[in-house]
């Protein structure tokens, strides 16, 4: 059984297999969900190493994203990096342009495994490609930001799901002056929520160079935008009762007090679907919408969630036994197995149809999963909602998330909040500009 590693063994390297006969061939995957999708994730491994009898997958889980990159940079240096790994969105441009990987489509034509890679959603597989078209890492666990709402509250105050901010503003005083005991809206902030994917679907620059896609001379350009206003109004909502954060005694986050029914909206990852449907107040019924925009005009928001990567320095047998299991989790009945057991989409056209057409997405429990990909492709991406590639955007969601939570306590405004987490943006986007002077994006 695999077993999720807590932070304090971060660069410990520990390896659990399912049971498999000696001979097999072994490469590591290192991934970086926990919980009940870590569990489903490790069962992925178990149902390809029961599949054959060559290859076995050796899955090891880390608490977080960030902590399996990590560690990996570190195994890395010390030569005992696994084959495989399982790296989020904010990480891409840090590893395309590190070199150390194996690109899916090389490998796969390499091994001769033909994948169909233009059956992937544009939206999704364009955020791990290379300008050519070439997916260096290849779509897994995917996802977007949407809104959850409780329709009972709603409806009590005669009220749609909010499609504009207005909308959403509107609605939260309504709701108030109807039960003003209870929690309007389960806040807490997110830099992917409120700034990546408030930007993208709201066609603003996060950074110049369309958002670091055409060069490493980037900058950080948020706190010009409307996201200023935006972050200033969540803070208004904070301040006069209409939202609310670390809700209740208990002090539970935004998700944990809208499945109890405390909470009238929560904001996050489609992935949050799953749990919701496993634990939830037996009296709340509840809902997914898109986000809302600041205009009637909507854009495409970008995928969220990671991506697996192949890295650099393995034996050919290794490449072999990841270009199975790679295969492998491309059919259909393995993309059904992972959409049926998360909140995750399906990352091909072709599964999301013949998922549709089934009737998987018409009723509970995965009714309203379809928002996801209707977000997701709401418009053909432009230069402002490709993605991202910005290099050190681990760092940068750190920094954000520390000057937002001043201003949100009083501290300071959210201008300067924002002015100063750009600063200290544009500082690491100059540093890994640095790091690759002489280089340019793939």
């Amino acid at each position: 059984m695999n077993k999720t590693y807590p932070a304090l063994a971060a660069l410990a390297l520990a390896f659990c297999a399912t049971t498999a006969s000696a001979d097999k061939i072994k490469f590591d995957y290192w991934y970086g969900l926990s919980g009940d999708l870590g569990e489903t994730l490790a069962e992925t491994c178990n149902r390809f190493n029961a599949s054959q009898d060559k290859y076995e997958a050796v899955c090891t889980g880390y608490d977080g994203y960030e902590l399996v990159v990590q560690s990996a940079i570190a195994a890395f240096r010390a030569g005992k990096a696994p084959a495989l790994l399982q790296s989020f969105d904010a990480g891409t441009a840090d590893l395309m342009m590190s070199g150390q990987f194996y690109a899916v489509t090389q490998m796969m034509k390499d091994y001769n495994i033909e994948i169909n890679w233009a059956d992937y959603f544009p939206g999704i597989a364009n955020y791990y490609a290379s300008s050519k078209g070439e997916l260096f890492s290849m779509p897994f666990n995917s996802s977007t930001a949407v809104m959850y709402y409780n329709t009972d509250d709603l409806a009590s105050v005669n009220m749609p799901a909010p499609t504009t901010w207005a909308e959403f503003d509107a609605t939260l005083k309504a709701l108030k002056a109807k039960n003003p005991e209870k929690c309007s809206y389960g806040y807490e902030p997110s830099v992917w929520v409120d700034l990546e994917q408030y930007s993208s679907i709201n066609n603003v620059p996060l950074a110049t160079n369309n958002n670091g896609y055409d060069g490493l001379d980037t900058k950080y350009v948020y706190n010009t935008t409307s996201a200023v206003k935006h972050m200033e109004d969540i803070k208004g909502w904070l301040d006069a009762g209409l939202a609310e954060m670390k809700v209740s005694a208990g002090g539970m986050n935004s998700q944990e007090a809208f499945s109890q029914n405390i909470c009238s909206f929560f904001f996050g990852s489609i992935a949050n679907h799953s749990s919701l449907n496993l634990k939830h107040a037996d009296n709340l019924h509840w809902d997914v919408a898109m986000i809302p925009t600041e205009t009637a005009e909507r854009h495409n928001s970008v995928v969220g969630g990671a991506s697996l990567w192949v890295l650099a320095g393995k034996s050919e047998e290794e490449y072999r036994g990841v270009a199975e299991y790679l295969k492998f989790i491309a059919t259909p009945e393995e993309i059904k197995f992972w959409v049926s057991n998360t909140g995750y989409i399906a990352v091909t056209k072709s599964a999301f149809d013949s998922l549709t057409a089934e009737g998987f997405y018409s009723a509970a429990p995965y009714k309203g999963r379809e928002v996801a990909i209707a977000s997701l492709t709401a418009t053909e991406p432009g230069p402002l909602n490709r993605g991202f590639r910005l290099g050190s955007m681990i760092q940068h969601r750190a920094e954000w998330l520390s000057e937002v939570q001043a201003a949100l306590a009083g501290q300071k405004t959210v201008q300067e909040a924002y002015d100063t987490s750009v600063e200290r943006g544009n500082a690491l986007l100059e540093k890994f500009a640095k790091t690759y002077a002489g280089k340019t994006l793939p």
